[in-house]
């Protein structure tokens, strides 16, 4: 990785996520390029004046993209214009004719573009990944579970997501909800083909301090300058899925469930034992079996598949968390961008591509569809 370079556009909560796996695994930083000028020197970088003077900068391989929805596909476009790879953060656009030109453009440049799922790259997923490739849990029957956090829970919680302007018509299942829409969709194999979703606004209007405030920060705020702000979007929601041959599932989504700070969990059933998995304890996969004793299995490299090994850094017992599953789905990406420049085939891409984020979109398609419309809606493949 030593020999390719980055650059990072945005400074907010998860551009420096970005910056620090990128330094764990020897990539170079070329600089940033920030909302606000002075980010630069808090994260020990360069700061670019502009887009035009990063994508001029011919040291520069990849861009990432750590920016709010709306400038997700105007940027992404002119990077590959440009000819540097990119990693976006995800939703890839605001609606899917945004994503669907970016495949298009993505397909045509022969670079490799990616959206940031890193809940993929937690090694107990893709243990589970391939232990249902190998027939461990038989047929599945069903999928169930939800991602919560209590971010948002105050009329005066307030960030640039919860603004359908900014975000897109979803932002609940937008934000929170496609990373475990996609993360169903990578371990099982199977496609989503109909949803059946309820959406709710718990806070029809937020307060939003005047000064403004940061993603996961203390918003704790007084009735002093606080400007009344509509809201439309998804504070809360439920949908029922049917995937692929019939199989079905469930999903709850929460930006407002007090004390769940970031909170995912999954579990699958299939005819010879299932299987479950939280966030909160990303070290333990339960597996359930009918006639035997149930089992924990605790992520040590020793007892994992070797797609799973792949993904793991630390010996049993050492944690690997949230800023570890970034560093492996970088590594994922760098692997197909070295390879890409150095002129030979990438035959297997371990990272979520555009079509991928743009089939999330569809998703996000078929939720608003089956929301306004109180019944099951289709949801339309990727090209």
């Amino acid at each position: 990785m030593q020999h390719l370079t980055a650059a990072v556009v945005g400074a907010g909560f998860i551009g420096p996520v970005h910056i620090e796996a990128l330094r764990r695994l020897g990539v170079r930083i070329a600089g940033i390029l920030p909302r606000k000028p002075g980010a630069g020197t808090r994260l020990g970088l360069s700061e670019y004046r502009d887009l035009d003077e990063l994508l001029a900068d011919t040291s520069v391989d990849v861009v990432h993209l750590a920016l709010p929805n709306r400038e997700h596909v105007a940027y992404a476009t002119r990077c590959l214009e440009a000819g540097k790879h990119v990693l976006c953060e995800k939703p890839l656009a605001m609606d899917s004719a945004g994503s669907a030109g970016l495949v298009r453009l993505a397909a045509a440049s022969g670079l490799e573009a990616g959206v940031c799922h890193n809940v993929r790259s937690y090694p107990l997923n893709v243990e589970l990944r391939e232990r249902i490739k190998r027939g461990d849990l038989g047929r599945i029957f069903c999928v169930t579970g939800s991602y919560v956090q209590d971010w948002l829970l105050h009329d005066t919680d307030f960030n640039w997501r919860v603004l359908a302007d900014e975000g897109g018509a979803l932002r609940a299942l937008a934000d929170i909800g496609t990373h475990w829409l996609d993360l169903m969709r990578y371990i099982t194999g199977l496609e989503i083909e109909a949803v059946f979703a309820e959406l709710k606004t718990v806070h029809p209007v937020r307060r939003r301090p005047a000064g403004g405030v940061q993603t996961f920060t203390d918003k704790a705020a007084t009735t002093v300058d606080l400007i009344e702000v509509p809201i439309a979007t998804d504070d809360c929601a439920c949908v029922i899925l049917r995937l692929t041959g019939g199989v079905l599932g469930s999903l709850h989504v929460s930006q407002v469930t007090a004390g769940r700070k970031n909170c995912i969990r999954y579990e699958i059933a299939g005819s010879a034992g299932s299987a479950a998995w939280n966030s909160e304890t990303p070290d333990e996969l339960w597996l359930g079996h009918r006639s035997d004793a149930n089992q924990v299995l605790l992520r040590d490299p020793s007892l994992l598949t070797a797609a799973a090994r792949a993904v793991t850094s630390y010996p049993g017992g050492h944690q690997e968390g949230f800023p570890d599953s970034f560093k492996q789905f970088f590594h994922g990406f760098y692997e197909a961008v070295a390879a890409s420049k150095a002129g030979r085939p990438v035959t297997e891409r371990r990272y979520p591509t555009f079509a991928d984020g743009h089939q999330e979109m569809l998703l996000c398609d078929a939720l608003i569809e089956s929301h306004q419309n109180h019944r099951w809606a289709t949801v339309r493949s990727s090209p």
